[in-house]
């Protein structure tokens, strides 16, 4: 082998073997070489992207003004874009921007010019850098409410005392029923304090050893006197479920508080679902997704089946004193104070919702330790190696960029080759032009023409060969009841373990 055979080896090599996408092109931006990790970062076939410029790559924005940057780095040598590294945006084959950073190498060779980018996704980065800043956010409003919330507990101690002191040195009745009145009010603004406690964790917690099934079945009467008797509330508590550290009062508390935001979201004729198990967070994936650190947890989830929230309303959803319910009397407490206790319970909440379809509010509150010891997850070894394809092609159908790539970068660990739309309609069009897939995995909620219901429907009619996995973060049978469809649909919970996902498309693909 002579050494010009033996660079072009070790070359093709070490692009197959780097994991961050690798592009290089020409001084004409035509793409003359790249990995697999470039083709599957944007959504290509091997082979799809040779020959095109690079420019296909990026969003509108940067594509007009690339070639100006190149053109104007070759006639003046300045190396503003070389060697530099930068964050910027591109885009995949289905038409989704992500974030990426990227860095650009040149070469000159036999009177030629040719640039090198190494590329790498930063989706994954930002979403746990928004989910740390948003928890230190959250604390940080804790501490100041909590500083506050202090100063105000004793200015409301010295303002209740000398009004019970009127009030037992007694006075003509005009006067009585003024100090009643601010006594009232001072009571009020007590509760206020208290409850805002709670939110910055300095409230007196008296945790006992609890079963949360035998909690909430307690709570249930309370729960259905809030909800009220248009609206229906359905339990599904898993046997053997751990042992939990927890105030019972502080875990009533919250119940209530959940089913209030719920009854409020539902109005009338609404179905609320608590559902209890256990859940053991050892996927690094499932971690990401509900920034929830890795560990056992007894996972307790209110689902409701009302109008949901906006982006920018789960944001804030935890802050107090936000509400979007200012009309109704709410004060922007419920949920923080949700937040807070959990929190102070050593404990993670996530929330996740679709607007016009509903929300679950899920509390994780760890495992007493040597509890789930005795009692260990009947997937634990399945969870710890899950099943692996064969190169057969899964369709990810789901609106959300963010939630997509976690799926496609699931499926592709497992030995699965990937598709992606981000709608109903635009999959059912895809599958119409001859994309091939073995199994289509489908969000349930999804704008345009066609919800997951739906376009299962259309293809067991059109493409009978096709399986469909449907997978949803709110209760199946809160979402199912607005479907107003016939069929059993086989329904991926939000969020869903690595194993979970492999085991049940393997179940799919393995015939009968």
């Amino acid at each position: 082998m002579d050494e010009a055979t033996q660079e072009t080896a070790l070359f093709r090599a070490l692009l197959n073997a780097c994991a961050d996408a690798v592009v290089v092109s020409d001084e004409e931006g035509r793409i003359l070489r790249l990995n697999p990790a470039a083709t599957e970062l944007f959504g290509y076939a091997t082979g799809e992207l040779e020959g095109q410029n690079v420019n296909v790559l990026m969003p509108r924005a940067l594509a007009e003004r690339h070639d100006q940057f190149m053109s104007h780095h070759l006639e003046t040598g300045e190396t503003r874009i070389i060697g530099e590294g930068r964050d910027v945006e591109g885009l995949r084959k289905d038409g989704s921007v992500f974030p990426m950073h990227i860095s650009i190498g040149r070469a000159d060779y036999a009177g030629q010019t040719y640039f090198v980018a190494i590329l790498h996704d930063l989706t994954r980065q930002q979403n746990t850098q928004r989910a740390l800043e948003r928890s230190q956010r959250l604390d940080a409003i804790g501490q100041m409410t909590g500083g506050i919330a202090h100063d105000f507990n004793n200015l409301l101690t010295v303002i209740i005392g000398n009004l019970q002191l009127l009030q037992m040195r007694g006075g003509d009745d005009k006067h009585e029923e003024l100090v009643d009145g601010a006594l009232s009010a001072a009571e009020l603004g007590a509760e206020l304090i208290r409850q805002l406690m709670v939110f910055a964790r300095q409230s007196a917690l008296k945790p006992v050893e609890a079963d949360l099934g035998v909690l909430c079945k307690d709570t249930l009467p309370l729960l259905e006197r809030t909800l009220g008797e248009s609206n229906t509330i359905k339990v599904s508590i898993a046997p053997d479920l751990h042992n939990v550290l927890v105030d019972p009062v502080q875990l009533r508390t919250a119940l209530v508080n959940l089913a209030l935001n719920a009854r409020d979201a539902m109005e009338n004729d609404g179905h609320l679902l608590i559902s209890i198990e256990n859940v053991s967070i050892d996927d690094t994936y499932m971690a990401q997704e509900t920034a929830v650190r890795i560990g056992d947890y007894v996972r307790l989830s209110v689902s409701d089946n009302g109008i949901g929230m906006s982006l920018e309303t789960q944001k804030r959803a935890f802050e107090p004193f936000f509400t979007t319910r200012f009309d109704k009397g709410g004060t922007g407490l419920g949920l923080a104070m949700v937040y807070g206790f959990v929190r102070q319970s050593a404990g993670h909440l996530s929330l996740y919702s679709e607007p016009g379809h509903g929300t679950t509010v899920s509390l994780y509150l760890p495992v007493l330790p040597g509890d789930a010891a005795g009692h260990p997850s009947p997937d634990a070894v399945e969870i710890s190696a899950p099943p692996r394809g064969n190169g057969e092609t899964v369709l990810v159908v789901e609106d959300n960029p963010e939630v997509r790539g976690f799926a496609v970068a699931r499926l592709r660990d497992i030995g699965y080759r990937t598709e992606e739309a981000k709608t109903g309609e635009q999959a059912y069009e895809m599958l119409k032009a001859g994309t091939r897939a073995d199994v289509v995995f489908s969000d349930l909620v999804m704008p345009g023409r066609f919800n997951g219901f739906e376009l299962a429907a259309r293809l067991a009619e059109e493409f009978p060969s096709v399986k469909v996995l449907l997978t949803s973060g709110c209760a199946s049978d809160v979402v199912s009841g607005k479907a107003m469809l016939d069929g059993d649909y086989d329904i991926l919970h939000k969020p869903y373990h690595h194993a979970d996902l492999a085991r049940r498309i393997q179940a799919m693909l393995t015939p009968e």
